[in-house]
């Protein structure tokens, strides 16, 4: 009974470890359960998928915490989130895009792009004002 305590023990620590190191934790509250491998699939094919749609070439693992058995479903960003109610792969699998996305796209060049588009914005001209 010990010996299988310790080995029970040992592969849950083996698990977190190798989790760590693709920057996915899992969280479950309220005694929801999921397969550890089956989210570490999704994620590492959600960063795959984004790493090839977006032809980028290092590894892609963002830091993402993943929260069972909350609330609502969201991704919170701050944190770097993504809170399900109930384990859902889809809704899971577009959490990690999201936060996948942010780290390919670091906040100073969103910016950029924001004041670009708002500057496009202003530099339009609605038609019904040129015959004024």
């Amino acid at each position: 009974m010990i010996t299988a305590a310790k080995l029970v023990i040992s592969v849950l620590v083996l698990a977190t470890v190798c989790l760590a190191q693709t920057g996915l934790t899992i969280d479950s509250k309220h005694k929801e359960t999921v397969s550890a491998p089956e989210v570490e699939k999704i994620y590492s094919s959600a960063c795959s998928v984004v790493q090839q749609e977006f032809d980028i070439r290092r590894p892609l693992h963002p830091q993402v915490r993943h929260v069972l058995g909350a609330d609502k479903n969201e991704v919170w960003f701050p944190g770097r989130e993504v809170r399900l109610t109930k384990w859902n792969r889809y809704n899971f699998a577009q959490g990690v895009v999201l936060l996948a996305f942010l780290e390919i796209m670091p906040s100073q060049q969103r910016l950029t792009i924001a004041k670009r588009a708002v500057n496009w914005a202003d530099s339009t001209v609605e038609v019904e004002r040129l015959g004024k």
